[in-house]
């Protein structure tokens, strides 16, 4: 299963108001580590029942970006309860990103 695509249409509903944890990857198609950790995350979301899991793309969704100050990505964050609990930049091993949803 992949992680679903958030855009400033769905981040409210799909982000704000999920009673889950939502693991959100930050992402660019130009991005080499971007392309080492999708693989990831898309596995993550496959797995995991007790979060849901998405990616953003910075460069069709600035505004999101902008939001959160993403300055590098890869930016991995979880969202729970509309606020940010957990952030990391770079790329991160998959035990890494799923010890980053232990909120």
């Amino acid at each position: 299963m992949k992680a679903m695509t958030i855009t400033k249409d769905n981040f409210e509903s799909e982000v704000l108001k999920s009673d889950k944890p939502v693991l959100l990857d930050f992402w660019a198609a130009w991005c080499g580590p971007c392309r080492m950790v999708s693989p990831v995350v898309d596995e993550i979301a496959g797995e995991v029942t007790h979060a849901k899991v998405g990616k953003i793309n910075v460069d069709e969704q600035p505004e999101l970006a902008s939001r959160f100050r993403i300055m590098s990505i890869p930016t991995l964050a979880v969202i729970k309860d509309g606020k940010v609990v957990n952030t990391a930049v770079g790329a991160r091993s998959k035990r890494d990103i799923l010890s980053m949803l232990q909120v």
